[in-house]
């Protein structure tokens, strides 16, 4: 927006606006914002603004229709409830301004006007209790600086760029401050910049050994870092200073479940789910845990008792549905229909209803409804995400033009020798668990997940040129050193050492690490590497139709799916051209078409014998934390291989998109 405060009337810049009501020139705003209105009207901050001055003009009933119209664009915007509060105290309603205030800073805790008000409105009313319980709220916030309360504040509304802007001024200026250094440690949590979120609170903690929240969000970001062993004793120390604690109870299951220990977590969600009887959060977690270890009836009931207690859950239904052999009854689908529908509806819950109903219409042979909700699933979630296929090409350029044959023989010989890992990568929905499956059915190969551990690696891979500027990855692996690159395998295979028993090898299958074979090749030259591939149309409209718990931002939309793929086989193909041999290509139709052939070419490129329990794999116990953790535990069957060909009418753009893909995924 443009700033012109000398003219009210064509004003629409925030700041000024701002400016005239602190002067008290609220007709003026009125008649400013009426234009930009016009042309946004569901802008946030000038419904706001708007309806703050219609209120300090006398026009309450039209301040609350404002609100209203706000509320519906942004439900959980603080302020709006705070301004509401303000309205019922114009009009001496002191019930409904309590009401509207603690929704406020139950949204917002770092609201001091709204703290204020409360205890004044507590104490007319005659409540000491929570008057002085406002009060606390009140001098809590008045010891900290101000511009990390602003900060704080706009953190909670989702502002987290001008938040971010704040704080970082204010570290710079006036050195360590604990509260404000946890704050940007939140932001990158966020922004899902763990690394700075770890460094910072870290440092909170030297400067405030005793700071329990602090040490709460240290320990759920080493977990979320999958720093599991780091994790644990901080966790127990919470637990010694306060056993019954619910969130870091909590926080032990969630760790239980990063190191494999399901059975354990089961315990603790049972534990939690008898004191918690309608947390329906809980129960989700309870279903995954279940559903991992294989108990797939008792899944089913905690998901449905977690869409029970919140009939708008999401992520209950879609968990339903990603059950795979789970079918939806004709009450389930109208409610979930309803609850989609709804306008009151958070967007993350109805992307998982549009996923959900797409697999329940699929599965009745209802195809058109079906690929309206998968579309519709995708757009949402899609309009979420700041994907860019751009990176990933660059990337891609990036290891073609670093990783050359010459590049490799210059090195040979370098990294850790030890030969434990297998790497299955490709694309997600290829068929990497069921190879996983078959491997981890061998007595001497350990089945792990998807591990972060190479993109850990990676992440650390920027350093400077001899001018001291940045050089990214994968331009940086050229300025490693031999020792450097031993010491990245030997970290590795260190940090892998929690998710295995006493097995010579172990799986590694995060897909996307076909992204970094050349790093992969370096620190472990030893390590096999297979690459899972699937048909075109089948492996993108698999990935179309499932909504991830995180990441593979690139399998939302038809155009981002298809240009992920071609991109794979374009690095594949390079990787097979300077590494000729090192990987073993495995088809998925192939293993369909012949099990027993594809295992026993699979183990001979492992150097393992065979073994006929990797043809039974469905019958190997073990917990799998994937979508296709149902498949790889009944027998193989060829039902998936062209469940495209029923949404083909609407296909057309997907094989458009995929081009050249179509013959050459298959050389």
């Amino acid at each position: 927006m443009s700033a012109n405060a000398a003219d009210p009337a064509s004003s629409t810049d925030l700041d000024s606006l701002r400016q005239w009501q602190r002067a008290g020139r609220h007709g003026e705003v009125l008649a400013a914002v009426r234009a930009p209105l016009a042309a946004q009207p569901d802008h946030r901050d000038l419904l706001l603004i708007a309806a703050l001055s219609q209120r300090h003009t006398g026009q309450i009933d039209a301040a609350l229709a404002t609100l209203d119209r706000l509320e519906g664009g942004h439900p959980r915007f603080s302020k709006l409830h705070e301004e509401r509060g303000l309205c019922f105290v114009a009009r001496r309603d002191a019930p409904r301004a309590i009401q509207s205030l603690l929704v406020a800073v139950n949204l917002n805790p770092a609201l001091p006007a709204s703290w204020s008000m409360l205890e004044g409105l507590y104490r007319m009313t005659g409540d000491g209790a929570n008057a002085a319980l406002a009060a606390r709220h009140v001098a809590i916030l008045a010891r900290l600086p101000r511009e990390v309360v602003a900060a704080t504040s706009l953190f909670h509304d989702g502002d987290l760029d001008p938040a971010e802007a704040i704080i970082r001024r204010f570290l710079l200026e006036q050195g360590d401050h604990p509260e404000a250094m946890r704050l940007l440690a939140r932001i990158g949590l966020a922004h899902d910049v763990l690394d700075d979120a770890e460094t910072l609170l870290a440092g909170v903690l030297a400067l405030e050994p005793d700071y329990r929240l602090a040490r709460y969000e240290y320990a759920q970001t080493l977990i979320k870092r999958q720093k599991f062993e780091l994790a644990r004793p901080e966790v127990e120390r919470l637990l010694a200073l306060d056993p019954a604690h619910v969130d870091y109870r909590i926080l032990q299951a969630t760790l239980e479940v990063g190191v494999g220990r399901h059975d354990l977590a089961i315990d603790l969600y049972e534990g939690l789910r008898a004191e918690l009887p309608e947390t329906s959060d809980l129960r989700l977690w309870l279903g995954h845990a279940l559903k991992t270890v294989g108990r797939v009836p008792e899944a089913v009931e905690a998901y449905r008792e977690a869409a029970r207690i919140r009939p708008d859950f999401g992520d209950a239904y879609w968990s339903l549905a990603n059950l795979k052999r789970y079918r939806f009854t004709d009450p389930e689908l109208a409610q979930m229909r309803l609850a989609e529908a709804a306008p009151e509806t958070a967007a993350e819950d109805r992307w998982h209803l549009c996923f959900a109903l797409g697999k329940g219409l699929e599965d009745r042979g209802e195809f058109a409804e079906s690929w309206a909700y998968y579309d519709r699933g995708n757009q949402l979630k899609l309009r979420d995400s700041d994907y860019a296929p751009e990176s990933i090409e660059a990337n891609t350029a990036g290891q073609i033009a670093t990783c050359t044959a010459p590049f490799f023989a210059a090195r040979q010989g370098w990294g850790d020798p030890r030969p434990d890992p297998i790497f299955i990568v490709g694309l997600t929905r290829a068929g990497s668990t069921l190879l996983e499956q078959i491997l981890a059915s061998h007595s001497q190969v350990d089945g792990t997940h998807e591990l972060a551990d190479v993109q850990r690696i990676v992440l650390g891979l920027q350093r400077p040129d001899a001018q001291g500027a940045p050089v990214r990855y994968p331009a940086s692996l050229a300025q490693l050193t031999e020792d450097e690159v031993r010491a990245f395998g030997a970290r590795y295979l260190e940090d892998t050492r929690v998710y295995r028993r006493d097995r010579p090898f172990f799986v590694d299958k995060m897909p996307n690490n076909f992204r970094h074979i050349g790093l992969i090749h370096l620190m472990l030259p030893n390590a096999r590497i297979i690459d899972a591939r699937r048909d075109p149309m089948s492996c993108c409209f698999s990935n179309l139709k499932q909504l991830f718990a995180q990441g593979q931002e690139y399998s939302y939309g038809v155009e981002n799916i298809a240009r992920y793929y071609r991109t794979y086989l374009d690095l594949m193909a390079h990787w097979d051209a300077v590494l000729p041999g090192r990987i073993l290509r495995v088809q998925h139709e192939d293993v369909v078409d012949d099990l027993e052939g594809s295992v026993r070419r699979l183990l001979d490129y492992c150097g393992l014998p065979f073994e006929p329990a990797c043809v039974a794999f469905h019958k190997t116990q073990r917990s799998v934390r994937t979508p296709s953790s149902e498949q790889v535990r009944q027998p193989i069957f060829r039902d998936g291989l062209d469940q495209w060909r029923n949404f083909a009418p609407w296909l057309g753009p997907l094989e458009a998109a995929l081009g050249d893909a179509l013959e050459r995924y298959y050389p």
